[in-house]
């Protein structure tokens, strides 16, 4: 996964794009603007294109490419972010790390000691029925 600087100038690449296309869009799409005395057979002929779909089209991905680069600035350190902050948060992230991999540890324990008690349990039920089988296989039938 890329950093967030790099995401931050991606956004703005893609938003720049975005710009880009739509006033080529609009440019193709937009009707011919009339001259003062000046008219010509291609205005009269000129079919009604969509150029508000994609002015809404491209105002939606505009507007919101703006506010993911609104969400990245924001998620970077402030300048207030100082190194002996940073390590500072480093430290108390790293011993809340260990303390979650001992609870951890002490559950994965707890887990493998169940396990073995559900293992030797069902071997019991196992044996059990083996036996009561092997009584009712060798038992003659005394009804005969």
């Amino acid at each position: 996964m890329a950093d967030r600087l790099t995401q931050l100038q991606d956004a703005v690449n893609s938003l720049a794009d975005q710009f880009c296309n739509a006033i080529g869009v609009l440019q193709q799409c937009g009707p011919p603007a009339a001259f003062n005395n000046i008219q010509t057979a291609i205005n009269k002929d000129q079919p009604a294109n969509p150029t508000e779909e994609y002015a809404q089209l491209f105002a939606a991905l505009i507007a919101r490419t703006a506010k993911d680069i609104d969400v990245l600035i924001d998620s970077l350190p402030s300048e207030e972010s100082t190194a002996a902050l940073q390590a500072a948060s480093l430290y108390r992230l790293e011993e809340e790390n260990h303390e979650a991999a001992g609870r951890l540890e002490e559950v994965v324990y707890r887990g493998d000691m169940l396990l073995e008690k559900i293992q030797s349990a069902l071997a019991d039920i196992a044996q059990s029925q083996l036996k009561t089988r092997s009584r009712t296989h060798s038992q003659p039938l005394l009804d005969s």
